[in-house]
């Protein structure tokens, strides 16, 4: 692990969320829409950091179940790793419970992979493949 990549927020608002943020200091990227999941993302960055605000689409995507349930909050947490794959394959060995065994495209084209939250008490976790120089 080379550290905390990003947070995401699910929001009921994206409009207002995207406003508050912006007033605390974090510099939107963009804000775009990835039907395959189901959200429209405000994406940030503040200073290495990014953060990702998250609002469904529709009424059956997981982000959608989430914000149902629980409201607005904290939906996942994001850490950098240098090899995806061989990330993938040490967690599988160590008997994580893998949302994705594979890598896939997620924002800004990166390779993307997540922990089932039971494996990393109640976080949905988020491994992000980045070169090591660009943490």
């Amino acid at each position: 692990m080379l550290g905390i990549h990003h947070v995401g927020i699910v929001v009921a608002d994206l409009d207002t969320a995207t406003e508050a943020y912006r007033r605390l200091g974090f510099r939107l990227l963009e804000t775009l829409e990835m039907p395959e999941q189901g959200v429209r993302i405000a994406a940030f960055a503040a200073g290495r950091n990014y953060l990702e605000l998250l609002t469904p689409l529709d009424t059956e995507s997981g982000v959608a179940r989430f914000l149902a349930a629980r409201g607005d909050g904290v939906h996942h947490v994001a850490y950098a790793v240098p090899n995806l794959a061989a990330a993938l394959r040490q967690l599988d060995a160590a008997g994580y419970e893998l949302i994705d065994r594979e890598p896939r495209v997620g924002l800004h084209g990166w390779r993307v992979a997540f922990i089932h939250p039971r494996s990393c008490h109640g976080v949905l976790t988020e491994l992000v493949e980045v070169a090591p120089a660009s943490e």
